[in-house]
C-alpha cells in the first residue's frame, strides 16, 4: 500500500480532535471526509478505517510509541507509524515519520501482546470490571471479539418490500448480501460499502441495524392494532421495526427526553412509510403519567454503558469512566420503576440494553421484580447475547409479563 500525504494528514486531523478535544469518532470522521470532494471511495475508506483502527488500539499504540496525552501532532504521527509498521506498510520518506524504529516496534508489540489490557487496548479499570463481571475466560474472549470491526447488517423494511426483492435491488447496485439464519428480516453485506447512497435506502426499503438489535422488537411480541410505547426511542431504529411488525396498524408512541432525536425519527418514519408512529418528548413526568395502564406493550431500550457495541464505537472505551456505571444503573432502575406503570394488565414489557454487564441486565430485572412496582410482573424470557458466541453485538433483553 502506498501512503498519500493528504489522506494521512486527514487521519491525523481526525485523531487530534478525537483524542485531545474529546470529540466523537463518528462525527469527526464524517467532518474530515468533507474536507476534499475529490476523494474517491477508496480514499474515504482509508481515512475512516485507519482512524477507527488507531482509536481502537489507542492504548497499545501509545505504549509502543512511548507517548502520552495530550497528544502533539508529532506524537500522533508516531502512533500512525506504529499502525503502519504493524500492518507491513512501507513508510514514505517524510520528516513527520522519521525516524521510525520498525524492529523495536515489532518487538514491543510481541512483548505487550502477552498482557490482556495492552493486547486488547483497554483501561485498567475496565479490564478489572470485565473479569469480575464475566469471569476470566468469557471476558478474555468477549473483549477480543469486541475489538474486531463489525459487519454491516441490514433490516428489510417489510412495509415496503420483501427480503427477496431487496436482495435483487441491491444486486443491481453490485451489492451482494446473505441471509442470516434465525433473523427473518436481516441481510449481511458480503463487503463493506456505502449503502446510504443506494436508491433502495432512499426509498426506505431497509435500515442499517445489527442482528442482535433486530431481536429486541420481535421479543416484545407486538400485534397489529395494539398500542405500543417505545419509551427510550432515540432516533427510532426499534420504533420503525415495531411499526413494520404491526403492519402499520395500531399505534407506536415513541418517547424520548431528547426532542432532536425524535425529529430525526419523524424523518426516518416518513422515508420508511411508517404511518403509525407518533413522537412525544418527555418534557415532564405528566407525559408518562398520562400513559399509565394504557399500553399493550412497552419497550425500554435503556441507556447503558454500551459495552456490547464497542465494535462500532471504539472511542467509548476512552470516554467511559468507572463512576458512570453507578450513575447509569441507578438511572436504569428509575426508568424501570417509572415506565413499567404504562403497561396495562395482561400486557408485556421488554427491558433491553446493549451492554454485557450483569449489573445493567439480569440484576436490574431481579431488583425490579422484587420491588413494589414489579410485584405484578413475572420474567417470561431473557436473552444474553455475546459477540464471542453469537457473532453480533452484545445485548441483553428480558420479556416481562404483567398479570391480568
Amino acid at each position: 500500500m502506498r501512503l498519500h500525504r493528504n489522506l494521512v494528514f486527514a487521519v491525523i486531523n481526525a485523531l487530534e480532535l478525537i483524542f485531545n478535544e474529546g470529540k466523537y469518532a463518528d462525527k469527526m470522521v464524517e467532518k474530515v471526509l468533507r474536507f476534499d470532494k475529490r476523494w474517491g471511495s477508496r480514499d474515504r475508506a482509508f481515512i475512516a478505517e485507519t482512524t477507527y483502527d488507531i482509536v481502537r488500539w489507542k492504548r497499545l499504540y501509545m505504549e509502543i510509541a512511548e507517548v502520552k496525552p495530550p497528544f502533539s501532532r508529532p506524537n500522533l504521527f508516531r502512533m500512525f507509524a506504529v499502525w503502519a509498521v504493524l500492518r507491513g506498510i512501507t513508510l514514505p520518506d517524510w520528516k513527520q515519520l522519521e525516524p521510525t524504529p520498525s524492529r523495536k516496534i515489532k518487538g514491543k508489540f510481541d512483548e505487550l501482546s502477552k498482557i490482556r489490557k495492552y493486547r486488547e487496548s483497554i483501561p485498567d479499570w475496565l479490564d478489572v470490571l470485565g473479569e469480575k463481571a464475566l469471569g476470566n475466560e468469557l471476558w478474555t474472549k468477549e473483549i477480543h471479539a469486541l475489538n474486531q470491526p463489525a459487519e454491516v447488517i441490514l433490516r428489510t423494511n417489510t412495509l415496503k418490500t420483501t427480503k427477496a426483492e431487496l436482495v435483487k435491488l441491491l444486486r443491481e447496485d453490485a451489492i451482494e448480501t446473505d441471509s442470516i439464519k434465525g433473523y427473518p428480516d436481516a441481510l449481511k453485506l458480503r463487503e463493506r460499502t456505502n449503502v446510504f447512497v443506494t436508491e433502495a435506502f432512499k426509498k426506505g426499503f431497509f435500515e442499517v441495524q445489527d442482528a442482535s438489535s433486530q431481536l429486541v422488537s420481535r421479543l416484545l411480541d407486538v400485534k397489529p392494532g395494539q398500542r405500543v410505547v417505545d419509551a427510550c426511542a432515540g432516533a427510532g431504529g426499534k420504533s420503525l421495526h415495531l411499526a413494520a411488525l404491526m403492519e402499520n396498524k395500531g399505534q407506536v408512541i415513541a418517547l424520548d427526553i431528547y426532542a432532536n432525536k425524535l425529529k430525526e425519527l419523524k424523518r426516518r418514519a416518513k422515508r420508511n412509510g411508517a404511518h403509525n408512529v407518533e413522537t412525544r418528548a418527555i418534557d415532564s413526568t405528566k407525559v408518562i403519567k398520562k400513559l399509565h395502564g394504557s399500553a399493550d406493550r412497552v419497550l425500554i431500550d435503556a441507556p447503558c454503558t454500551g459495552l456490547g457495541v464497542l465494535r462500532r464505537n471504539p472511542d467509548a472505551k476512552w470516554k467511559l469512566q468507572p463512576e458512570f456505571l453507578d450513575k447509569i444503573t441507578e438511572t436504569q432502575q428509575q426508568i424501570l420503576q417509572s415506565y413499567s406503570k404504562m403497561v396495562k394488565d395482561g400486557g408485556k414489557l421488554v427491558y433491553a440494553t446493549c451492554s454485557i454487564l450483569p449489573q445493567e441486565n439480569h440484576e436490574q430485572v431481579k431488583q425490579f421484580l422484587s420491588s413494589e412496582s414489579g410485584a405484578d410482573f413475572k420474567l417470561a424470557e431473557e436473552k444474553h447475547i455475546f459477540v464471542s458466541r453469537q457473532g453480533f453485538d452484545g445485548f441483553y433483553m428480558a420479556l416481562l409479563e404483567r398479570k391480568a
